[in-house]
């Protein structure tokens, strides 16, 4: 079987490398040249664990080479972003409506499509099986299209690709069985058959479950500092409850799925979305509640610098997409205040090291769980931090011994 797969970013390349590992032949194709060449050369431009390793595998074996261009193949995946429109937030359908339109001189009958990316409910149906249908092919006959959404974790992608249960939303039972055929390849989690417009809803609903009950956790957190309570407590004790399970507050939420998926449901039936949007600005709110907090911590301090650690929006990758502590970063540059920004999974102009983020520094505040922020060197925090105090956004930071280190979380904020 051959499968091109277009994208090569966080889905399409673990995807193309899976599929080459299993004995298919796989094209990569991305619209970037340099990512192309890189990726011939085994060079990966995002950071995975396991996946540089499977890659090589793949190009030793020849089962893998990557692309600017689309060629004949057996089965055609679209792994590209949707972003959403900045008008009125619904789904950004132009990369796909793009990589659907590049692979149509490549097509022959009985070719299967599967859209990977995520889009916004019935645009299988209405948007893309149509185009299709314009270039002569017959849905369900002749062209078998189905919507299959991905459902994994940045840190462990490779895992979970392999593990996870599968939605396959098919615009007719025929292509749903064509498109589980495929996944069969490497997928053992059980392998789910529906309608497209159904496997849409179903994984935008996924995603906005996890903004809505994140938003609760946040909201929490702001009510507990404004009436002086430990939110951390309040969780911790909660969640002691067994059918209580309440998510764990942050800066905000990033990420290409949460941030941005709630919106695709939202702009379909904004009258009836009601708590879908509200979830979704108590979300957005959180980088300037952390920016307010930041600036009472440094209220008496003049000209202070502020030590920023990690802008990833997930612990232990270089993933910015969509991260709230990107935002927090630009925030603070807005309002003048001198920041160092260390991120050991992220490379960005301006970034540093941890030592030289916190050198003179008034406050490190903690924007990413990444391992490397989990045990600090506080010895060394101490003697080169004009005022040693940690705002940890994340609560990752255990307490310690050292009393000259003050550690502020979202379970003290209160007592600011």
């Amino acid at each position: 079987m051959k499968v091109c797969i277009i994208g090569q970013g966080y889905i399409g390349l673990p995807t193309a490398v899976l599929f080459a590992n299993n004995s298919c032949e796989v094209l990569g194709v991305d619209i970037n040249p340099k990512i192309v060449e890189n990726l011939n050369e085994g060079k990966l431009h995002i950071e995975e664990p396991g996946l540089k390793e499977k890659l090589k595998i793949a190009i030793d074996n020849k089962n893998y080479s990557a692309s600017t261009t689309p060629e004949k193949s057996d089965v055609f995946i679209i792994t590209v972003p949707t972003p959403s429109n900045i008008e009125d937030l619904s789904c950004d359908l132009s990369y796909v409506i793009s990589a659907c339109e590049s692979i149509i001189p490549y097509l022959e009958k009985e070719n299967i499509v599967i859209i990977e990316s995520t889009i916004a409910p019935m645009s299988t149906d209405n948007i893309i099986k149509p185009i299709f249908e314009k270039a002569g092919f017959e849905i369900g006959k002749d062209l078998y299209l189905s919507h299959c959404p991905e459902r994994v974790l940045p840190g462990k992608i490779m895992e979970e690709l392999i593990n996870n249960d599968r939605i396959v939303g098919g615009i007719t039972p025929r292509c749903s069985d064509k498109a589980a055929n495929v996944y069969k390849t490497f997928v053992k989690g059980k392998i789910m058959k529906t309608e497209a417009k159904t496997a849409e809803m179903s994984k935008c609903m996924e995603n906005t479950f996890r903004d809505v009950n994140i938003a609760l956790a946040n909201e929490l957190t702001k009510i507990c500092s404004k009436i002086g309570v430990n939110a951390l407590d309040v969780i911790d004790l909660a969640n002691k409850h067994p059918r209580v399970n309440i998510h764990s507050p942050g800066p905000g939420v990033g990420g290409h799925c949460l941030a941005i998926d709630p919106y695709f449901i939202y702009a379909l039936a904004p009258e009836e979305a009601k708590m879908i949007k509200l979830a979704r600005d108590t979300n957005d709110s959180m980088p300037q509640f952390v920016v307010d907090k930041t600036k009472e911590l440094l209220n008496d301090i003049e000209n202070p610098k502020i030590a920023i650690l990690g802008v990833a929006y997930k612990g232990n990758t270089g993933d910015t997409r969509e991260s709230p502590g990107v935002i927090v970063c630009h925030l603070l540059k807005e309002e003048g205040f001198n920041i160092g920004i260390h991120d050991p999974h992220v490379d960005g102009e301006n970034y540093c090291s941890f030592e030289e983020a916190i050198e003179n520094a008034d406050i490190c505040l903690i924007l990413s769980d990444h391992d490397e922020f989990k045990n600090l060197d506080f010895n060394l925090m101490n003697e080169n931090m004009r005022n040693p105090i940690i705002f940890d956004t994340k609560n990752i930071v255990e307490n310690i011994s050292n009393n000259n280190i003050k550690i502020i979380n979202y379970g003290n904020l209160s007592k600011l």
